[in-house]
């Protein structure tokens, strides 16, 4: 298949449901780069470069200058939120970023003003929201939303718009009946069914709205048959779920080459400390088992035990979350690995990661939105697997297993940027080389 891609003319407005400590680093961070007081470091579209040809060829342009990408200064900012905080004062409320360089953008942070959020409190029991929208039932939120988005676009001159969730973990659900068919999706908006999910409500009204949607955080959101049915109905981008950061960015680093290595795993745990409003939402039971379902499935997929029982049949695997307040964005992470080599004997792997949970976030809000909207431009409906590369719990059509593996993923995103600018896809055999040098002898 092969894909004409529209040119980014235009306004790009990037909506963002969840404006808090992720949303407001990324935001903070844009217009920062934009006025060159720092760089966009762990983006891959601003940073990173894509091999084109031969290795002999030595072309390595960088993604921005190779597939055409909506530019920064093209970018406008909108959002939903339970508070209503600016972006400036969420921002500083977050306590990400330095005052220093909040200050150096307060004027455009300012400007960035939440609309009503639509809330459930079942959903985030730790959330008291006060910033929320109200109707008749859900049916009448989501229309709401979708006014919101329309206005959003009049008022801002956008050409095109994009929504990345950026709002907390919801409780874990599974589907149910009413998740099943746009009809019944829709019934149960109008019954205000309790299996539909604000989030849900969101992805509802980007899809009527013909606005693509990237998910963020675990919730099953789009990755449902009723709104992967209505993306594909009309021609919108989906994927998710789950923004893959800190320690679940080190196992699709880690694990993928202990199976290269053919090395065994007896166990794996792993533990949490985290701090902001995140890590107080999965202070409650019922949001944190969303985020270890997520964060769960990663080394079953690495490492296949059911075909590997000799080396992971019998590993056990422990996720913990806990809510540290003193660190706020700032996450800590443990994992303590046992694994095995020749003849059976035992090694073990610690990590301590000391990470910042939003700086590891933020660029892939980034990444997500520019090239949602260029796949939505080359005309690219439904579940774009080929941004797995960003995501703890990629999607995918059902009985497709997902790919963990974050080698393999990004080999599936440069890969599909080069087929879609026409350039051959690299296998990495590099036979050819060494045939051709046979040939001259």
């Amino acid at each position: 298949m092969e894909y004409e891609v529209k040119p980014a003319d235009g306004r790009l407005g990037i909506l963002i449901p969840g404006l808090g400590a992720v949303a407001t680093t990324f935001i903070a961070g844009v217009e920062a780069v934009k006025k060159e007081l720092a760089k966009p470091v762990g983006s891959i579209t601003q940073m990173g470069r894509i091999r084109l040809g031969k290795r002999t060829e030595d072309r390595h342009p960088l993604i921005k200058d190779f597939v055409p990408l909506a530019n920064l200064e093209d970018i406008v900012f909108g959002g939903w939120d339970v508070y209503s905080d600016n972006v400036f004062e969420a921002a500083v409320n977050a306590k990400v970023l330095e005052p220093v360089l909040l200050h150096a953008v307060k004027a455009e942070l300012e400007k960035v003003v939440p609309m009503k959020a639509v809330f459930d409190k079942s959903y985030a029991r730790n959330l008291d929201g006060t910033h929320i929208k109200e109707g008749a039932n859900k049916m009448e939120l989501a229309e709401a939303l979708m006014e919101d988005i329309r206005n959003f676009k009049e008022e801002n001159g956008c050409d095109r718009l994009v929504m990345v969730w950026c709002g907390s973990t919801e409780i874990y659900i599974e589907e149910s009946e009413v998740h099943q068919s746009i009809a019944a999706f829709e019934e149960g908006l109008r019954n205000s069914d309790p299996a539909i999910a604000p989030s849900m409500i969101y992805a509802y009204a980007a899809m009527k709205m013909g606005v693509p949607f990237a998910n963020g955080a675990p919730n099953l959101t789009v990755d449902i048959p009723a709104i992967v049915e209505l993306a594909m109905e009309n021609g919108i981008a989906v994927s998710g779920k789950d923004f893959k950061t800190g320690q679940t960015l080190m196992k699709t680093i880690l694990a993928p080459g202990l199976h290269a290595r053919a090395l065994g795993v007896n166990g794996w745990f792993s533990s949490n400390i985290l701090g902001n409003r995140d890590g107080y939402v999965l202070d409650a039971p019922e949001n944190f088992k969303t985020k270890e379902v997520s964060k769960l499935s990663v080394l079953d997929e690495i490492f296949k035990p059911e075909s590997n029982p000799e080396l992971y049949g019998d590993m056990y695997h422990k996720v913990r979350i806990n809510y540290y307040p003193p660190h706020g964005d700032n996450k800590e992470s443990w994992d303590n690995i046992d694994i095995f080599g020749w003849l059976g004997y035992p090694m073990q792997i610690k990590i301590n990661f000391l990470c910042r949970d939003s700086i590891l976030a933020a660029p892939l809000v980034l990444d997500l939105a520019l090239f949602t909207d260029l796949a939505q431009r080359a005309g690219m409906s439904g579940i774009q697997e080929w941004l797995s590369f960003y995501y703890k719990s990629p999607q995918t059509i059902e009985g497709l297993p997902p790919e963990h593996d974050i080698f393999k993923q990004l080999m599936k995103l440069q890969n599909t940027l080069r087929h879609m600018m026409g350039e051959d896809l690299i296998t990495h055999l590099g036979l050819d080389y060494y045939q051709d040098l046979v040939d001259t002898l």
